[in-house]
């Protein structure tokens, strides 16, 4: 029996839920809904046949919707999925999970009363390129991590809600998580407001246990979109240019070999440079391998890596991001 989803929203990422579960075997989409006349046109025309509706309530409500999708901004997300948890339903939430954390903690606990389950769409996790990151990591091929540094820029797309870090980051944010595996103990933000009174340029830096630091550039006033992210390790080194259509994930054997002297001022310092090679990264949508993801989370009544916790973490790093931003760059602890 396939699984049915209510997708609430459909403007920018909408239609990519959607039509990833439309050619999933296991789900269906049993429902759209959006209160723009004009979303509801669009959606007719791209899924015939799918009953259309303007009320959330009406869907979320429907016995045939076992999953409810909220993808709108994030400050309509907690009434959502709690509406949708307290009928019953699985949520699939757009990142970032919530506006609070409060909001977040509340999800999460209302999920474990309702024995649902919540995945946050934290898409990146479910890519080529992250998965044979990873993968490297935990193989020890790039040994011990030094640090993570992305920039992630481009001109556009402005947002009224939410500044630049609640837009752009937590994609770095959700794989800075995923890859160093524990949270940060400290962050830092500093930025600057242009235009609309949301900083438009930012730059995060988190601080985690073992030296480890990892440093996120976002910025809505770049005249070029970069995704680019370095990433250091004590043996090997990797450069991710998710702009590439081939050879996305480079693995460089570069490095610095310290050795031992007889004081800090004798230390031995040697610079390691070998080869360079591209591993294979699988192609397939990381959309539709999240989703399938999350069908076998649902079959198996097992709760997604990437849930309420998950998203919880982000929006925690988000919120001291913010506090910082305010404080011109004042370290916040976690």
């Amino acid at each position: 029996m396939k699984i049915g989803f209510g997708i609430i929203g459909y403007g920018y990422w909408g239609p990519n839920v959607v039509r990833n579960l439309q050619k999933l075997e296991r789900s269906r989409v049993a429902a759209i809904c959006d209160g723009s006349e004009k979303a509801r046109q669009r959606a007719a025309r791209d899924n015939p046949g799918v009953r259309l509706l303007s009320d959330a309530a009406e869907l979320i409500a429907s016995p045939d919707v076992d999953v409810v999708a909220v993808i709108t901004p994030v400050w309509t997300h907690f009434e959502l999925a709690q509406a949708a948890l307290e009928a019953g339903k699985h949520v699939f939430v757009e990142k970032p999970f919530t506006s609070t954390v409060e909001q977040g903690q509340r999800l999460i606990e209302l999920a474990a009363r309702k024995r649902r389950h919540i995945m946050v769409d934290h898409t990146f996790l479910f890519t080529g390129a992250v998965r044979k990151i990873s993968e490297l990591l935990r193989d020890g091929t790039l040994g011990r991590l030094f640090y993570y540094d992305s920039t992630r820029v481009n001109l556009g797309l402005f947002q009224h809600d939410v500044n630049v870090l609640w837009d752009l980051a937590p994609h770095d944010l959700s794989i800075m998580a995923h890859l160093i595996g524990r949270p940060p103990q400290a962050v830092v933000a500093t930025g600057q407001h242009h235009l609309n009174g949301h900083a438009d340029v930012a730059y995060l830096t988190a601080y985690y246990p073992d030296n480890v630091i990892a440093h996120i550039n976002v910025n809505w006033l770049s005249p070029v979109k970069v995704r680019t992210t370095l990433i250091g390790g004590e043996k090997k080194m990797v450069v991710w240019n998710d702009l590439e259509a081939d050879e996305k994930v480079k693995v460089y054997d570069k490095g610095v070999d310290v050795g031992n002297g007889q004081g800090i001022y004798q230390l031995l310092v040697s610079y390691r440079s070998g080869d360079m090679w591209a591993p294979r990264v699988e192609p397939s949508e990381a959309l539709t391998t999240e989703l399938n993801y999350f069908l076998d989370c649902l079959e198996r009544d097992e709760a997604p890596h990437n849930g309420g916790e998950a998203g919880l973490e982000v929006v925690r790093m988000l919120a001291a991001a913010d506090q910082s931003l305010c404080q011109r760059g004042q370290l916040v602890e976690l």
